[in-house]
């Protein structure tokens, strides 16, 4: 398939966002109510934009802000991988030797309520707050009852300035306040979280269904 002149001049210089932006915007019959000062604009935003998730990507890789315990979150839809890249963090961090213990909430929020009926809450609060990064999966799947807020607010309070901690999620962060419910407690456990907290969004259609097997007419 024939490209573009101008996007095969940006692959040439290295400039992929702008590619993308410039193809995405062609193939936009409304583009062309844009002006060149405002198709430049995209271009280069979309570029700064590529060069910084680039950028932070290597620096999560390298865990230097597990060391110093500071927090991820990331977001997206169902199914474009926020947890394979949540465990592939944390295999990365097992094995440069840091602790890691990965939970999904509903089931973390389940066991903690058993511990607490039977006097063993503290143990696994101690678990929690004991390793280098902690992998919390799919937050916001349902609202926070009293007892959840709770537990919360003692995982972020325990782990402030002290651990690193990694939540996914299918629910944008401006929405989170709503999610858990009280509005003091959720200042309070947002501030631990966001205050210190890098932010990766991802987008695409979900993996799941890339993967599901072709089925065949009879």
């Amino acid at each position: 398939m024939l490209t573009h002149p101008t996007i095969d001049q940006l692959h040439q210089l290295e400039l992929t966002g702008m590619a993308r932006a410039f193809t995405e915007l062609e193939a936009n019959p409304q583009s062309a109510e844009l002006s060149h000062a405002e198709w430049l604009g995209l271009l280069l935003d979309r570029e700064a934009t590529d060069r910084y998730d680039r950028a932070l990507f290597q620096s999560l890789i390298a865990g230097r802000w597990i060391e110093q315990a500071q927090n991820l979150i990331i977001e997206g839809p169902a199914g474009v991988g926020k947890s394979w890249l949540a465990c592939a963090l944390g295999h990365k961090a097992c094995r440069d030797n840091r602790s890691v213990l990965y939970q999904r909430f509903p089931r973390m929020f389940g066991d903690l309520a058993l511990a607490r009926g039977d006097g063993r809450y503290p143990r696994p609060m101690r678990a929690l707050g004991g390793v280098k990064l902690l992998i919390l999966d799919d937050w916001g799947l349902e609202p926070l009852g009293p007892e959840q807020r709770h537990d919360m607010l003692e995982i972020v309070e325990d782990r402030y300035g002290r651990g690193a901690t990694l939540i996914t999620s299918q629910i944008p962060v401006d929405r989170w306040h709503d999610l858990i419910g009280e509005p003091t407690l959720a200042d309070a456990i947002l501030d631990r979280i966001i205050h210190n907290a890098h932010r990766l969004k991802l987008t695409g259609d979900s993996l799941r269904k890339q993967q599901a097997p072709k089925t065949v007419a009879a």
